[in-house]
């Protein structure tokens, strides 16, 4: 039956609410938009000064989180500020300003929500975006991302810049992996060496990756006026290498029709690249423009502050055929560990399933614009 991957993670979710709604009504409470373990949380934070050592019985159980917030909540108490800082917050404006149309007395009951990408049969649309050096957030690092992944069936995107050798982590892993280099320099090195990264990529791809994302756009680089697209250096890499290739870091129409037209088989909309840069479009709000502009000629991903299941169907009115999760990621595996990543990542699932089915949807094809309306403000 298509639908029954749906049993295990919304049964689980919907468990979790039942015991956190039990918990707060024995508190008098009927605020339950309000959960109390995080307000638990913050209340022990001082205003102005970092998280202290964690106080025996204050982290809840990962059963007991319910959204993408509350494992941020958690992660501020595991890290240190400067490093929970690197992955705290995010701008969702965009997001509030995009609702549903939805569809009433449509059955629902044989939904499927995989998805086809480069060959591959995935299980949902939400994949985990490249995230580097993630030993800093958790000791075992990607190790634990992979095993968190495979976990909740979704494939994840290895950052050429991780903390593992991509054999170790891809020894961890169960479903698909992809690998994501850069091709600007990292803070105080030299020019990448084009001939060092395919090295590189060729040892990812003998390790099972089967998809190669380049980020391109100036993510890393040390000043802002390096930042750009070398096509050339993109068409060196790309030459002899026996997967497709996926270009991250597209914010604009004209880019995604010249990526196209130089034979990239994919393309990430984001902008990491910008985003410190006040007043800058969100990649949400970018992709209908670039979808129109790619005319299904190659399948869009994207990346960006995507927290909910929501956001995930939202993109996918709007042209996107998967979205990459990142930040709550990373505060999942700081949390709890490959318990967390699996743990956020189903939660997200099972809230698209959910949005999906209250908004008449059955398919994850036939999702268009319709679904969706976006106001100015």
């Amino acid at each position: 039956m298509k639908n029954a991957w749906l049993t295990r993670p919304l049964t689980r979710t919907l468990t979790r609410t039942l015991t956190r709604r039990q918990a707060i009504a024995a508190y008098g409470s009927l605020l339950a938009a309000s959960p109390l373990s995080v307000q638990e949380l913050r209340a022990q934070e001082p205003i102005g000064e970092p998280p202290g050592p964690i106080p025996p019985g204050l982290i809840p159980p990962v059963q007991e989180l319910v959204n993408a917030a509350e494992f941020e909540a958690v992660a501020r108490r595991k890290l240190d500020s400067p490093t929970f800082t690197e992955i705290a917050g995010s701008e969702r404006g965009a997001f509030d300003r995009i609702t549903f149309r939805p569809r009433l007395m449509i059955d629902s009951r044989q939904m499927d929500l995989t998805t086809g990408l480069f060959g591959q049969s995935l299980f949902t649309p939400v994949l985990i975006g490249p995230l580097s050096r993630q030993k800093r957030f958790h000791p075992e690092g990607e190790l634990a991302t992979a095993r968190g992944a495979s976990a909740a069936r979704a494939v994840m995107v290895v950052a050429d810049r991780s903390s593992y050798p991509i054999d170790q982590i891809a020894a961890q892993a169960k479903t698909p992996l992809w690998y994501q280099v850069n091709l600007e320099p990292d803070i105080n090195d030299a020019e990448p060496d084009i001939n060092q990264v395919r090295t590189r990529v060729e040892r990812a791809v003998g390790a099972g990756c089967t998809v190669l994302c380049v980020t391109v756009g100036g993510e890393t680089s040390r000043s802002p006026l390096t930042a750009g697209i070398d096509w050339s250096a993109i068409d060196r890499l790309r030459k002899g290498i026996a997967v497709p290739v996926v270009l991250k870091g597209v914010m604009s129409p004209e880019e995604a029709r010249k990526a196209v037209a130089g034979g990239v088989e994919g393309i990430v909309v984001s902008g990491y690249a910008a985003r410190s840069i006040p007043g800058v479009a969100s990649p949400i709000e970018m992709l209908p423009s670039i979808a129109d502009a790619v005319g299904g000629k190659v399948p869009i991903l994207i990346d960006g502050s995507f927290r909910l299941g929501s956001d995930v169907l939202k993109a996918l009115a709007l042209g996107a055929r998967a979205v990459l999760l990142g930040r709550p990621v990373l505060w999942g595996l700081a949390a709890y560990g490959a318990e967390g990543v699996q743990s956020v990542i189903e939660l997200i699932q099972s809230g698209f399933a959910r949005d999906m089915a209250m908004c008449g949807q059955v398919s994850v094809k036939s999702l268009d614009r319709t679904v969706v309306k976006i106001h100015r403000r």
